[in-house]
């Protein structure tokens, strides 16, 4: 709970409405009031007795965080809403989770595996900032046999229609399966770089971020994250940008030379 006067950015992360980056546009965009009174410049504070609104509803502290490890289904978007009304991956969350959850980065619609979804704004700040260093790692399959170029290239670095794509560390464990681990993850970035080499994924999964692995975690369903877990992502350093983690320390969730193909 809140007891003394706060920026208004902390105060709407703290409430789980969005990190504190994301609050700061949210408040730019002339979104939130205090006591009636529409704020869109930064630095305003706010105490416990003052009104907070966005879009018109009222926004408070909510007393208990809440962090969460969902294995995404292909098919879910992650977003609070979609005009064009896909299941959302908001929606697989339990349903007597009752605080306002977003998920921390993203994973796009077709992809799936490891997300984690929180109604802590720092927390989620802190995990998705670009400078801090969180490995995330995935297990992609292509259709077709994927060529030691296109293996070399993205660990050398390659610029794809004037976006540059590095992969901190690529592992090949079939001939159309690879074992990535990203640090800053751009978008799209693992579908743009197969594209270049006229690849495509068929099934691509998140299976690790940082030090919280999929496991055994059944499609569309989430788990509390741990407190062994939260700790270890507390501790993330922003300026050295260090996370490492062996490679080899993960079991591979597709055969050595596989020949399936799915078509997601």
């Amino acid at each position: 709970m809140m007891d003394s006067a706060v920026r208004l950015q902390v105060f709407l992360a703290h409430a789980g409405v969005a990190s504190r980056r994301a609050a700061e546009e949210i408040i730019a965009a002339g979104r939130v009031s205090v006591n009636g009174i529409t704020i869109s410049a930064q630095g305003s504070k706010v105490s416990p007795t003052d009104i907070v609104l966005l879009d018109g509803k009222q926004v408070m502290i909510e007393a208990r965080k809440i962090y969460l490890a969902l294995n995404k289904p292909p098919g879910y978007i992650c977003s609070s809403s979609d005009p064009q009304g896909r299941p959302l991956a908001l929606e697989l969350l339990p349903a007597d989770i009752k605080e306002r959850m977003y998920n921390i980065g993203r994973l796009d619609f077709m992809s799936c595996g490891l997300i984690f979804f929180t109604n802590d704004g720092s927390f989620a700040g802190k995990l998705g900032h670009p400078r801090s260093g969180l490995e995330k790692e995935y297990v992609v399959e292509a259709t077709g046999h994927i060529p030691d170029e296109a293996i070399r290239a993205f660990e050398q670095g390659i610029t794809v229609e004037g976006e540059f794509y590095k992969a901190h560390a690529v592992e090949r464990i079939g001939s159309r399966c690879l074992r990535i681990v990203l640090i800053e993850g751009k978008n799209r970035e693992i579908r743009r770089v197969f594209s270049h080499f006229r690849l495509h994924p068929s099934r691509l999964r998140r299976v690790r971020i940082g030090p919280v692995t999929l496991g055994t975690l059944a499609e569309g369903r989430s788990r509390p994250l741990t407190n062994n877990e939260l700790e270890s992502l507390s501790h993330i350093n922003h300026k050295d940008g260090k996370s490492r983690f062996d490679l080899r320390a993960f079991v591979p969730l597709c055969e050595k030379n596989t020949e399936r193909s799915n078509t997601w």
